[in-house]
């Protein structure tokens, strides 16, 4: 049930790293956003699959991890992605993406929560190691990384406390804990 798939798509940023992906399941991910709405229809939206231990190993110090967890550095070794989609806009087709790659990103991670995986989307990335890292030409933007796998943590939906944070957390557990606002605190207008 879509209900069910939205309330588990939490960021995941700790994965069984053992459990590989293969080609086959990041192919089938991208299929989705290509089969996604696009603004225009233009749809200039590319993408690198990689699920190599090698080259993950190259594009994991390309990212940053949850800002809010400002004493945890991010995914130990044996916590690190199996698999990443990087999502690259072609300036050959347009300059402006729009929110195309955000359309296409919640499908990607709708499709993994399907399949038992867990992703994170990340905007928080050093572009231009990637770009070395990917050997990517200019015309193609870094827009968005989406890292996957299986998912080793617990993550859960909060209502927001007392002090009204929006910042996420983790307990003496390790679940991770995201506060989000009522239904009544966004809806600021009903005509019905």
């Amino acid at each position: 049930m879509l209900d069910d798939l939205i309330r588990k798509n939490r960021s995941c940023r700790r994965f069984v790293q053992s459990r590989s992906l293969d080609m086959n399941a990041l192919n089938e991910l991208v299929n989705l956003a290509r089969l996604s709405a696009s603004a225009a229809n233009l749809q200039p939206l590319k993408y690198v699959i990689c699920c190599n231990p090698e080259k993950n190993a190259e594009i994991f110090p390309c990212l940053a991890w949850a800002a809010y967890l400002k004493d945890w550095p991010g995914p130990l070794e044996d916590e690190r992605p199996s698999g990443y989609i990087v999502v690259l806009g072609d300036t050959a087709i347009t300059q402006d993406f729009g929110c195309d790659h955000g359309i296409a990103c919640q499908s990607i991670l709708l499709g993994a929560r399907e399949r038992g995986l867990a992703g994170c989307m990340l905007g928080a990335v050093n572009r231009e190691k990637l770009r070395d890292v990917l050997n990517l030409s200019a015309q193609l933007k870094i827009l968005l990384v989406l890292a996957l796998g299986v998912p080793r943590e617990e993550i859960v939906i909060e209502p927001l406390g007392a002090d009204g944070s929006i910042r996420y957390w983790r307990d003496s557990r390790g679940v991770h804990h995201v506060p989000k606002r009522s239904l009544k605190d966004i809806v600021i207008e009903a005509y019905g």
